[in-house]
């Protein structure tokens, strides 16, 4: 068995998103802590790429998606938009199509990928998390968050409609009255609102969030790989099957993952009251 102490620094080819491995666990950092972590297109085609790359990688079994310094992520970079005259330019009347596919591509990439990961994604936020950032954490499949944790849509306070699967994502989290609210208001929550709504699963002391969000994704890194991953499937499903197609779908992955190892073991160790261990590949030699 190998097991990492030290965190692998990985080559994004930006600054604004630092990515490092360590026990199974990738964590990525958004990194502009200067500007709230505001997204740019750097770092949201290196975020693409990492996100990519861990979907097989049997070094990765679990993500953790972070900020840097005090924020989370504050979405777009709304100073940049008012430097250029909006985010259209000052002169343009009608949306470029081409921004509209690149963008379109961007979303799919990133909060789509991190939404129908085959593997467990938790989001840890440090601080502000709003609009396209705020997508950001919700496509994630847990989220924990400190005291200062603080989260906003932001979109109507600039004159936007929203993106990022922001809208889409707090209807399925919190329902359409609730999502409605939230988009149209535009009103900060805080961390023991966010508890309450489930925008949040866990709030834990300010300096033990990086442990904290590390200690549950190595959890998950460890866990039962095959199961994990046929779950997050049903999950998937789950809101966009009846249940009756939803259960037949089930079945199979259910029936595969009884033979396999991971649930031989965990069935012995059941009967003789210990824990199991199961073969994450990235502990291979």
């Amino acid at each position: 068995m190998t097991t990492i102490d030290q965190p692998q620094e990985i080559d994004t080819g930006t600054t604004d998103l630092i990515a490092t491995r360590r026990d199974g666990v990738l964590t990525l950092t958004l990194n502009r802590p200067e500007r709230r972590n505001a997204m740019t297109p750097a770092m949201m085609a290196a975020l693409a790429a990492q996100l990519h790359d861990a979907e097989t990688s049997e070094l990765v079994g679990a993500v953790v998606i972070t900020g840097a310094g005090a924020a989370f992520c504050a979405g777009g970079d709304v100073k940049s938009f008012n430097e250029r005259g909006g985010e259209g330019g000052p002169q343009a009347t009608v949306a470029d199509p081409a921004r509209i596919a690149n963008q379109q591509s961007s979303q799919r990439a990133t909060v789509g990928r991190i939404y129908q990961l085959a593997k467990p994604v938790v989001a840890a936020l440090p601080g502000g998390t709003a609009g396209a950032g705020l997508g950001l954490a919700l496509a994630a499949d847990l989220r924990i968050g400190c005291p200062r944790t603080v989260l906003a849509t932001a979109f109507a306070g600039v004159g936007l409609s929203g993106d990022y699967g922001v809208a889409w994502l707090l209807n399925a989290i919190v329902g359409p009255s609730r999502a409605r609210e939230l988009m149209f208001l535009n009103e900060r929550v805080d961390s023991v609102r966010a508890l309450e709504l489930g925008l949040l699963n866990r709030c834990v002391p300010e300096d033990e969030l990086p442990g904290a969000a590390f200690e549950l994704a190595s959890r998950l890194a460890n866990g039962p790989q095959a199961a994990l991953r046929a779950m997050k499937v049903n999950l998937l499903n789950a809101g966009r099957l009846d249940l009756e197609p939803a259960m037949d779908f089930e079945v199979g992955p259910h029936m595969t993952c009884g033979v396999t190892d991971d649930h031989r073991n965990a069935v012995a160790a059941f009967v003789e009251k210990r824990t199991p261990v199961f073969s994450a590949a990235w502990r291979r030699p």
